[in-house]
């Protein structure tokens, strides 16, 4: 599906973003260094654009690109131990038409589902610092407006689920977080008719340890179709 003008002048964009100079310095070190694994790789290394259906009603809003995952191949999820939870659950979900994900040219295609991130590029230990959000804020803002048929954002973890109440709150849509508390599986429907569904981010960190199992993110995936049918 091609994308829309003004997605692709947005994510033209958002390549070309240096305002962050930790995270520009961060990003190059790791594709010039690499994984030994991946020496053979041409390393993205540079932020990292949203990906998927221009007509989704659901939107997946995680973290941030992983050094040797998405900052390695250019796309979200892609290439590291959390999309090969994510993609295979998509999968059976009905989002995505195959359970792998490798490549920006793997033949990957999402249906009614769009993923981006609160950060768009790889932060050191994982943690962009308050002004990096800030600084990509208005990529998120831009992209939300555009992606009109949205009725259900999905909020990998407390990071992304902060990032759609700040731009909420940008939109004079909602004048406080205070009553929306990240937790798994909370839902909220926002003054705007959206919802707001949070879980917590897959993660190895979360993964290998349980707190957040295969079936549970199978039934956030269920779930938000549910809600897109019924908003």
């Amino acid at each position: 599906m091609s994308a829309p003008n003004w997605l692709k002048v947005l994510n033209t964009e958002v390549v070309a973003c240096t305002l962050c100079p930790r995270l520009v310095a961060y990003r190059e070190q790791i594709a010039r260094e690499k994984r030994r694994a991946y020496r053979d790789w041409d390393y993205w290394g540079k932020p990292v654009p949203g990906f998927g259906d221009p007509d989704a009603r659901v939107l997946v809003l995680g973290l941030a690109p992983g050094a040797h995952g998405s900052n390695r191949t250019g796309r979200p999820f892609t290439g590291d131990a959390s999309g090969n939870f994510m993609y295979p659950v998509l999968y059976e979900t009905g989002f995505a038409n195959q359970p792998t994900a490798t490549d920006r040219n793997d033949g990957l295609v999402l249906s009614d589902l769009y993923i981006t991130a609160a950060g768009r590029c790889a932060p050191p230990d994982n943690k962009p610092r308050p002004q990096e959000l800030a600084n990509c804020a208005p990529f998120l803002d831009r992209e939300l407006d555009g992606l009109k048929k949205v009725k259900v954002v999905v909020a990998l973890g407390k990071i992304g689920f902060d990032a759609y109440l700040n731009h909420l709150k940008r939109r004079d849509e909602i004048t406080t977080k205070t009553p929306y508390i990240f937790r798994h599986a909370a839902r909220y429907q926002m003054p705007n008719g959206n919802f707001l569904l949070a879980s917590y981010h897959p993660s190895n960190q979360n993964t290998n340890t349980g707190k957040l199992t295969r079936e549970m993110f199978v039934a956030i995936f269920q779930q938000s179709r549910r809600l897109a049918d019924r908003a």
